[in-house]
């Protein structure tokens, strides 16, 4: 057993890459725009994106206004609120000009995003188009600090006896980011939209763990240290480890999987990862391509285009 980066150390370079190198790491969205003329600015979103999947988390502005309770204990407007926060992992489908998504766990139990995305990287900048003309996304890459672009697809996780507590999801580390989506451990029956089924539950705290049971996280950190979650879909990960980076080994006879066995907050968990992309000596595009032309014009007319120059992340 082995801290992470040890049994990856002599490890080559290796993706499962569905997508192009522009689109991997982490981005923030800076701004969605909708067809009224309305837009946000305020909502917390962050995509993160390794060769083959996708992890993105959706949280209201501000910090996390909610104490750390047991389920039971939250009230009913509580709950509404948590109810209404978003993340998921899913696979990414890449044609050249749509990216689309598929399978994958998610904390709401509808889909909110049912379009595919119509992309364009302009520097630093990415740019989403809704082909139905609801709205536009402007995304940032987000700066990597160091350390290398992984992505680990989550088979399952069960505690020391045996006992499944989340299946589904993924880790994706891009430099100092990190981001996590672990499952629930068991689907829910019913099939309507989360905050129905939530504001159903109130006071009940075996059904609410359920239903809160997909755990989405944003951290930071370093790939030698670990990383302190940030921002997350449940009060109680604020400001935790994202997830111990302890306890690796190569599973025999399943090549690409990785065991875990590890001890968190107090708990022996045991994990079975996918190896999906693993970059040690990533370097995120903060440029993109132009023709020659424009780069002549861009020189022509660079005493006016970068008198008010920055980077905006």
């Amino acid at each position: 057993m082995m801290h992470l980066n040890q049994l990856l150390a002599d490890l080559p370079a290796t993706t499962d890459a569905a997508v192009p190198d522009w689109m991997l790491g982490c981005f923030r969205r800076r701004c969605i725009s909708f067809a009224n003329g309305l837009s946000d600015e305020q909502t917390q979103v962050y995509w993160l994106q390794c060769g083959s999947f996708t992890l993105d988390l959706r949280l209201p502005p501000g910090p996390e206004p909610l104490a750390i309770k047991d389920w039971d204990a939250y009230s009913a407007d509580e709950l509404a609120l948590l109810s209404l926060r978003e993340g998921w992992q899913a696979d990414t489908l890449w044609d050249g000009n749509a990216l689309a998504w598929e399978g994958g766990v998610s904390l709401q139990l509808h889909n909110p995003w049912p379009e595919p995305a119509l992309l364009q990287r302009i520097g630093n900048c990415m740019m989403e188009f809704a082909p139905s003309g609801a709205y536009v996304e402007d995304w940032r890459l987000q700066p990597p600090g160091p350390g290398p672009l992984l992505g680990l697809r989550l088979l399952e996780e069960r505690d020391a006896e045996g006992c499944l507590r989340h299946q589904g999801g993924g880790l994706i580390i891009a430099g100092e980011m990190a981001g996590l989506v672990r499952g629930r451990a068991e689907a829910v029956a019913d099939s309507g939209r989360l905050p129905d089924v939530v504001a159903a539950a109130v006071g009940q705290g075996d059904a609410l763990a359920t239903l809160f049971g997909c755990d989405i996280a944003l951290a930071r950190g370093d790939w030698q240290q670990g990383y302190q979650v940030e921002r997350s879909t449940h009060p109680a990960r604020q400001h935790q480890s994202l997830l111990s980076l302890q306890g690796f080994s190569w599973l025999a006879n399943a090549p690409g999987q990785l065991l875990q066995c590890c001890e968190e907050n107090g708990l022996v968990v045991e994990r079975r990862w996918m190896l999906d992309t693993w970059l040690p000596d990533w370097q995120p595009l903060a440029t993109s391509e132009q023709t020659a032309a424009a780069a002549e014009w861009f020189e022509q007319e660079s005493a006016t285009l970068t008198r008010c120059l920055q980077r905006l992340d």
